[in-house]
């Protein structure tokens, strides 16, 4: 009989797998019609209607690309879309987040010492925030501004700054990232959904109608895809961004999220650039790289809890129950004799300059409040602590299993 906990994290290990298989299946997609239209090159014996041809070689055969501004005089009989790598990337990035986030809310999601909400709070600006992000935008670009394309996208980087000020006032830092990941891909799938595909259906009606199409259509979403095209990079940093303290965890994360959408900016330039002429501006590399170092110089910035605000602040009542178990005693030394030397405030092991994904198990407070990863790391798996570091007692492992169980009713034999 399977344990809770761990077809739970099944569930989510599954879940994150089908995420980043679409994910890369979307962006390259992006990428490659992006390229494929920066390299169009118009040629006289082009059909009527044509833009521009590009000849490209893969997989030892030829393939002739042809685009059409408005539409081809005769619709095809067999058309493509590419729809569904955007839509399953969001909807498997919103089944995570919301088997990370708000399942697991009061461990992930909220960080008391920023803001004292209920979990059913922050639930609820989770979700609001994402739709409202993308309302704001779109009617952005519906305004006379989507006539200034620069002007738009300025527009919209302070509005993710304020984003990523506003989610670091509110949610953990692992949470505040990942949000504005989502807040950012909720923009880019919207725009395939509620703008790119209506307006691609639009044309092909007309054109089985027998009318002309309006090249209008083709310009909305040419401007969308742009949009998204200028965010991927960014929002992938986000997604990766839960694994590294020094991106989530500095007193400086949120400037730091901020920061990245620039380096998505200056990298596409040059691959757009270098698309469209051949050669990119390699000012953009030093850009950059100077951004990068930037962000590297305030991830440095020393900060985080002390030993006094973690035991102040105020553990839940799910947390409560793990300090109460008369078997944590047992547990807390077996956390502290093998995992605080790496999982520390000041770590003491060489090399080790953080503690691993910001994870701290120094105090009651800090054991209490990583109850559930403790089991899951520690106790059901060998996954921690890692075997070249030190090889931890199996009874040690027991007295974990043995805690977690017993607040958690778990009344299944030990299997050590």
């Amino acid at each position: 009989m399977f344990e809770l906990a761990i077809i739970w994290e099944w569930i989510a290990f599954s879940v994150r797998w089908l995420h980043v298989i679409t994910a890369m299946a979307w962006i390259g997609a992006s990428f490659y019609f992006i390229a494929l239209d920066l390299m169009l090159k118009p040629n006289a014996a082009l059909p009527e209607g044509a833009y521009g041809e590009e000849w490209e070689v893969h997989g030892g055969g030829f393939y002739h690309t042809v685009k059409y501004l408005v539409a081809p005089a005769r619709m095809p009989e067999h058309l493509t879309w590419h729809k569904w790598q955007s839509y399953t990337t969001w909807l498997s990035g919103a089944a995570l987040l919301m088997i990370v986030y708000w399942v697991g809310g009061e461990l992930f999601l909220l960080d008391p010492t920023k803001a004292e909400l209920a979990l059913w709070q922050g639930i609820l600006i989770s979700g609001a925030s994402l739709t409202i992000g993308w309302l704001l935008y779109d009617q952005l670009c519906k305004s006379p501004l989507g006539e200034n394309p620069t002007l738009l996208m300025l527009i919209l980087f302070a509005i993710l700054v304020a984003m990523s000020w506003g989610y670091n006032q509110v949610f953990t830092g692992r949470a505040a990232l990942l949000h504005l990941g989502a807040f950012t891909a909720t923009i880019m799938t919207a725009n395939v959904f509620f703008q790119i595909m209506p307006n691609q259906r639009i044309v092909v009606a007309d054109l089985k109608a027998g009318r002309k199409p309006d090249a209008k259509y083709g310009k909305i979403a040419k401007l969308r895809s742009t949009h998204n095209n200028y965010l991927t990079l960014p929002v992938v940093f986000l997604m990766l961004s839960n694994h590294y303290p020094l991106a989530f965890a500095t007193p400086y994360s949120w400037v730091i999220a901020c920061l990245v959408f620039l380096t998505g900016v200056t990298i596409r330039h040059y691959f757009n650039t270098m698309h469209k002429t051949g050669k990119g501006p390699h000012w953009t590399w030093a850009a950059t790289v100077l951004i990068m170092l930037v962000i590297a110089w305030l991830s440095s910035v020393q900060g985080g809890e002390t030993y006094e605000e973690s035991e102040a602040r105020a553990l839940s009542p799910y947390e409560q129950r793990f300090v109460s178990a008369e078997s944590f005693e047992d547990a807390y030394y077996a956390v502290v004799g093998n995992c605080s030397m790496c999982h520390a405030r000041e770590p003491g092991w060489d090399g080790v300059p953080r503690a691993p994904k910001g994870v701290l198990l120094e105090t009651v407070a800090d054991v209490a409040r990583h109850a559930d990863q403790i089991y899951m790391q520690a106790g059901r798996t060998h996954a921690m602590p890692p075997p070249n570091a030190i090889q931890m007692d199996p009874d040690a492992r027991r007295q974990i299993v043995a805690w977690y169980r017993q607040v958690t009713l778990e009344e299944q034999p030990d299997e050590g």
